[in-house]
């Protein structure tokens, strides 16, 4: 079994910044995991993609309507995937969810029914 655990939400007035962080643990994270991602839900809506990187290699894609404002980035020491997101607007305001793909997988990174892990969620608001 895989536990992810995010941390680092809250409340933050419109083009401030947050660093979400999600610590994964269990079942050889690191020799198993494919990728890890970001996703977020706003009341009322379903759950969108915001960001992943790639294990491996650390490639990283991004939603467009976060490109250029988010950054993802992973430790391997640490079993552990950042989210720093910069310039928030009121419409970042959501539950924002860490999952993890595990075995083997070449992507699309966005489709949201291949993670097979999913975190708690942290809540993110902006304030205008």
């Amino acid at each position: 079994q895989v536990q992810l655990v995010e941390s680092g939400g809250g409340l933050v007035q419109a083009g401030g910044s947050l660093r979400l962080s999600c610590a994964a643990s269990g079942r050889s994270f690191s020799s198993y995991a494919m990728a890890m991602g970001w996703f977020r839900q706003a009341p009322g809506k379903e759950r969108e993609f915001a960001a992943a990187i790639r294990w491996s290699d650390a490639n990283t894609y991004y939603a467009d309507s976060v490109k250029g404002r988010f950054t993802i980035s992973r430790d391997n020491a640490k079993n552990t995937v950042y989210l720093q997101m910069n310039s928030l607007k009121p419409e970042d305001t959501a539950v924002y969810y860490c999952a993890a793909v595990y075995g083997y997988y070449t992507g699309p990174y966005y489709d949201r029914t291949s993670y097979d892990y999913w975190g708690p969620g942290t809540q993110v608001t902006v304030s205008s």
